[in-house]
């Protein structure tokens, strides 16, 4: 059902709702007003891809700005108690990019890298993925021969001409591209939570208080409004970029940053099953060897 409110278009969750078609209307309403983060917009693009069998979605996030000279969003927070989310700057992408609806999960990295190929401790098809170094998704293993997961994702036939025809790959996101998503996207200051999809983690995400000290299977938690499920909490995720103690200096556009002197220590964006609640907020960040594994760690998928 549609609810169109100011300049927007929100679809309702309204699978607990029963009765007649006027019941419906008003608590569905009801439900808007008290749960404003239950909300997604009802218009985003979503394509399903598939890895060997299996389907896995992806989300278009748009660009905000639409004039030269505006921007898409303020990345960092220059509240923050920590040095390396600030200062808070202005982001403009180039383009809009796909994400994952959710992290990897193990059924998507079985199908890519094979069955028995599962590094995760916490096992579950419908687990995210864990146990995994950026270098496994990034570059592999040239000594033990073993491809990157990314290099095997873009090389399965229907994905490689689809990637050729628009000139694109499935990749890590950027740490800006992330936190853009995890935002909400272009609806960043109407529904600026300070998790990804409500300012209480636990209506969005798992940590050390209601995780039972693993992961979960993804989607149980709701989305935020782009319909983007585990981005705070569950698994930390690996991004492309190196790490940089703070944001000067960071690209406007929002591309990859590197860095030559700390080319093997990466970023890591959300928090995770391990941690409090505040260490999964949006505009958190930590830094991981680009080699470190741990059943804390997964990743999700970009495309661009």
């Amino acid at each position: 059902m549609l609810l169109k409110t100011n300049s927007f278009n929100y679809e309702i969750n309204t699978h607990l709702l029963k009765n007649n078609h006027f019941t419906k209307i008003v608590k569905a309403l009801i439900l808007f007003y008290l749960y404003p983060n239950m909300i997604q917009i009802a218009d985003i693009k979503r394509t399903t891809y598939i890895a060997n069998g299996v389907p896995f979605e992806m989300v278009t996030v748009e660009k905000r700005a639409k004039e030269e000279g505006e921007y898409d969003f303020i990345m960092g927070d220059d509240e923050s108690s920590y040095d390396y989310e600030k200062p808070a700057h202005p982001v403009a992408f180039k383009n809009d990019f796909e994400i994952g609806k959710y992290p990897v999960t193990q059924a998507i990295w079985e199908a890519v890298m094979g069955k028995d190929n599962n590094p995760s401790h916490f096992k579950g098809t419908n687990r995210p993925v864990e146990q995994v170094s950026w270098n496994d998704i990034q570059i592999g293993d040239k000594e033990k021969g073993i491809a990157a997961f990314l290099d095997k994702l873009n090389a399965i036939q229907k994905i490689k001409a689809k990637n050729l025809a628009e000139g694109k790959q499935f990749r890590l996101p950027t740490e800006a591209q992330w936190e853009y998503a995890a935002h909400g996207g272009k609806y960043w200051k109407e529904l600026n939570y300070k998790y990804a999809g409500s300012n209480q983690l636990k209506e969005v995400g798992w940590d050390w208080k209601n995780s039972h000290r693993g992961t979960k299977p993804v989607g149980l938690k709701m989305p935020n409004v782009l319909g983007l499920c585990d981005m705070s909490g569950n698994v930390w995720e690996w991004c492309e970029d190196s790490w940089h103690e703070n944001y000067k200096g960071a690209p406007e556009d929002g591309t990859v940053w590197l860095s030559e002197k700390d080319e093997d220590i990466r970023v890591v964006r959300g928090g995770s099953w391990l941690l409090s609640d505040e260490d999964c907020l949006v505009v958190g960040r930590n830094t991981a060897n680009s080699d470190e594994r741990g059943d804390f760690v997964g990743f999700r998928l970009f495309r661009y």
